[in-house]
């Protein structure tokens, strides 16, 4: 062995002076070195050297697929037992529009559903209000009761259907409203599969659909938890977003470092309320970007498995595994998108999705190459949904778990972004958690700065985005899907025609209950489902927890 690494650095020694010193004579194809996790520049060869740098240890860094520290996936065969679920984030207009895009979808061959909702379903405020006017459907459908629920979900078979909702301060009064349909259609609430957002702290720090004050909101999601483990326990109580963050300008190592301190936070709140770490951390999952750099996203997620396992069990005494594995959806990354020659947006998305699978993600969306320009367009939703279909059937990365396993360059990534990523969290330890960073600004100070080095390299050339900043020519034009402004008004209509049917007295005595418990320290979780199926409103629920907790207005921090 010995006699090997000696004969490996020779030769290493030898490529060095020779070939590759009259290679480096010539100029690199672009002007600046390799724009990695902070500015992280590879050197020229990766190899055994590297690996012996970093301490590698196969056993302890890798282990088995399935086991801690779950650097290589967290099922022992991955997809040669089961592909990931193949989902396609759509919602737009009214529920019946919805409903048919995701029969559509169902029967194309989609695996679980993803929701969108429209911006007052997600800051709790109904259609017909004047806070809600030009945004009625627009980004996501608009839920405001439990028969526009039921209209969403005709037809579709919520007992076989795994089911996400990206929403986040209204997260319990949706996932009320998603177990009343269920119920009405004779399916118990223990069988009921998908995942809630549920994400807040993300909102204070890169995407802003807060209602509440971050503690009083963390109190709703530890309410969450303690219902769902007791009540719906397929359930994943919370999907902890990096996404956003990744898409309002941070890199992959403050990508994971930030959504893990957010994770962290949830834990503790949990935990302090008396709740199960081994219970409740079962249900938890994970929200990751699929962004451009092939090599560091893979890396990015086996680091991620790793640093969350770890920290799991020695912050917490997690004992069962399934607590310890860090599950995650992913989604390709629409900030990469461009209007300009929007078919290339085909192409980023199948490498970002190859990412995704290579890095073992257990559900995946694919964005459409037209969201750059509009809501996608039933075709460019089908081919979206394609891609994923011929990585899973075509191309045969499905057949090995863990491909990339042992590369020296993807080890020695997964490390360097494991340790970038440690010392983020560290820091906001020493600031007090990621409540108390957030408060502070320090993360979104972080994520600012990044972002804007990000656009001066493009700005600069330094990074090259095709079609945007190089390689131009004319755009094709694309069909765009575009929303009947008409389709806010007869919302409004349906809506106050539903208040009017409802009963008035059970109606006002639910809304009652849910401000008696919101001042003390019930779980609000079974007001709020009595409250949903006597016919409260998204915004009237929300109101009444307005009216206890106020609401959050945003400290600009320079």
């Amino acid at each position: 062995m010995k006699e090997s690494a000696k004969q490996y650095e020779n030769a290493l020694k030898s490529w060095e002076e020779g070939p590759l010193a009259k290679a480096k004579a010539k100029a690199r194809p672009r002007p600046e070195p390799g724009l990695l996790a902070r500015s992280y520049d590879p050197p020229d060869l990766f190899g055994p050297d590297d690996l012996e740098a970093i301490g590698f240890d196969p056993l302890r860094d890798l282990g088995m697929p399935g086991e801690p520290p779950y650097t290589r996936g967290v099922q022992p065969n991955m997809y040669r037992g089961r592909y990931w679920t193949m989902r396609q984030y759509a919602g737009f207009g009214t529920a019946k529009e919805s409903n048919e895009r995701y029969r559509y979808l169902l029967a194309q061959g989609q695996t679980g559903l993803s929701v969108a909702f429209d911006l007052p379903t997600q800051m709790g405020i109904d259609s017909d209000s004047p806070r809600a006017a030009g945004e009625v459907g627009r980004v996501g459908v608009a839920i405001d009761s439990i028969e526009d629920m039921r209209v969403l979900l005709d037809g579709v078979p919520q007992d076989r259907v795994s089911t996400s909702m990206t929403i986040n301060s209204t997260a319990a009064v949706l996932l009320c409203l998603y177990i009343a349909v269920a119920e009405e259609k004779g399916i118990a609430r223990n069988v009921l599969r998908g995942t809630i957002q549920n994400d807040i702290l993300k909102e204070y720090i890169a995407r802003g659909t807060y209602v509440y004050p971050p503690r009083p909101s963390l109190r709703l999601i530890s309410d969450i938890f303690a219902f769902c483990g007791a009540e719906v326990p397929k359930w994943n109580t919370i999907s902890i977003s990096g996404y956003h963050m990744r898409e309002a300008g941070c890199d992959a190592a403050q990508e994971i470092a930030f959504t893990l301190a957010n994770g962290l936070e949830y834990v503790k709140t949990a935990v302090s309320a008396g709740l199960d770490v081994n219970a409740f951390g079962e249900q938890l999952s994970f929200f990751f970007n699929g962004h451009n750099n092939f090599l560091e996203e893979i890396a990015k997620f086996r680091a991620a498995r790793r640093l969350w396992s770890t920290y799991m069990k020695e912050r917490f005494g997690a004992t069962s595994p399934r607590a310890r594995a860090l599950r995650f959806h992913c989604q390709t990354a629409g900030a990469t998108l461009t209007a300009q020659q929007p078919h290339n947006n085909a192409v980023r998305v199948a490498i970002q999705a190859l990412a995704a699978v290579l890095g073992g993600c257990q559900s995946l969306h694919t964005n459409s190459f037209d969201e750059a320009l509009g809501l996608p367009t039933q075709q460019s939703a089908t081919i979206a949904l394609r891609t994923q279909q011929i990585i899973a059937h075509e191309t045969g990365v499905a057949d090995f778990v863990d491909a990339l396993a042992g590369s020296y360059a993807v080890e020695s990534l997964t490390h360097t972004i494991e340790r970038e990523a440690k010392a983020y969290i560290e820091r906001i330890d020493e600031l007090g958690g990621a409540v108390a960073a957030i408060e502070q600004g320090y993360i979104q100070r972080e994520i600012q700065s990044s972002a804007y080095q990000y656009q001066l390299d493009i700005e600069q050339k330094r990074r090259i985005i095709v079609g945007q900043n190089d390689f131009i020519s004319d755009t094709e034009a694309v069909p765009i899907l575009k929303v009947d402004p008409k389709e806010e008004q007869a919302q409004a209509q349906r809506l106050r025609a539903f208040r009017a049917r409802r009963d008035e007295t059970q109606w006002a005595a639910s809304l009652q209950r849910i401000d008696t418990v919101a001042r003390g320290s019930d779980n609000l979780v079974p007001p709020i489902l009595e409250a949903v199926k006597v016919g409260a409103t998204v915004g009237e629920i929300s109101d009444a927890l307005r009216g206890v907790w106020g609401e959050f207005t945003e400290v600009l921090t320079i």
